[in-house]
This record gives C-alpha cells, sequence and structure tokens, in this order.
C-alpha cells in the first residue's frame, strides 16, 4: 500500500486535516499487518488482513465523500492521485448491487474454476444454513447487498 508521502508531490488541499490522523492510523495498521508472522498459515490467509485494511480506508474516504460530505471534491480527488483509496472499488460501490463489495476479485470470473463470481457474493439464504462460507481471495464471509 501506498504511503503517506508529501515531499515530491503538491501539497495536500485544504481539508486534509480531517483524513489524516485516520490514514496515518491505517497505514501503520497496514504495516502492522503487512510484517505479521505467517507460520501456519495458508498462503491466502496472510493476505487477508492487508485486503480488509485496504477496504477500510477506502469505504472511509468514500464515506466522507458520499455519505457524509465531509471533503470536498478536491481532497477526494487528491486521496485518489495518491493511491489512499481504491477508485475502481469506490466506482463499483456506487452501482446498485455492489455497495457492500468487499473486493475487486470477487467479481472477478476468470480466478474461479467455473466462470462465475465469489460464494461471498451468494446471498446467505440461498446457501445451507450451517455452511460458513469464507471468501478465498479477502477472507469476506459475505458481501452480498441482499444479505
Amino acid at each position: 500500500m501506498p504511503k503517506i508521502r508529501r515531499g515530491r508531490t503538491k501539497p495536500p488541499p485544504d481539508g486534509w486535516d480531517l483524513l489524516e490522523p485516520t490514514l496515518l492510523d491505517l497505514e501503520q495498521k497496514m504495516r502492522e499487518a503487512e510484517n505479521e508472522p505467517h507460520e501456519g498459515k495458508r498462503k491466502v490467509e496472510s493476505l487477508w488482513p492487508i485486503f480488509r485494511l485496504h477496504h477500510q480506508r477506502s469505504k472511509y474516504i468514500y464515506e466522507m465523500y458520499y455519505k457524509r460530505h465531509a471533503i470536498s471534491k478536491e481532497v477526494y480527488d487528491y486521496c485518489l492521485k495518491e493511491g489512499h483509496a481504491d477508485g475502481n472499488l469506490i466506482a463499483k460501490w456506487r452501482k446498485q448491487g455492489y455497495e457492500k463489495l468487499c473486493c475487486l476479485r470477487c467479481i472477478q470470473p476468470r480466478d474461479t474454476n467455473y466462470g462465475t463470481t465469489c460464494i461471498c457474493r451468494v446471498p446467505r439464504d440461498k446457501l445451507e444454513e450451517d455452511r460458513i462460507i469464507e471468501c478465498q481471495h479477502c477472507g469476506c464471509r459475505g458481501c452480498c447487498s441482499g444479505n
């Protein structure tokens, strides 16, 4: 994940002060997740905390701009340009049916065996009652908007 850098780029716009403490905290958590030992875990399980933090950071910026209207368009564009949020994921969240999407890999049919979407996109009422689902890509337990 990109580091919050300010030396080589233009200075952040007014209103950045509102986001900066939270983004710094999430960056620190990201570093801890990257340096966490992964012995005893499956290969994909070691990446799950990184996916969750990436989702959390993008969701925070999305909600601050689209839901709360707390930041300006300039601050939002600055966050996207500097890599603090995933613009493609936010674009999917704005579409109907994708409001709770966990990551973009879950809707890509090329990453599955049968050319469909991930199991976490299936509504809970369509699954067996006692079955616990967990996404292979990001560890999500259900991001279908119909839950």
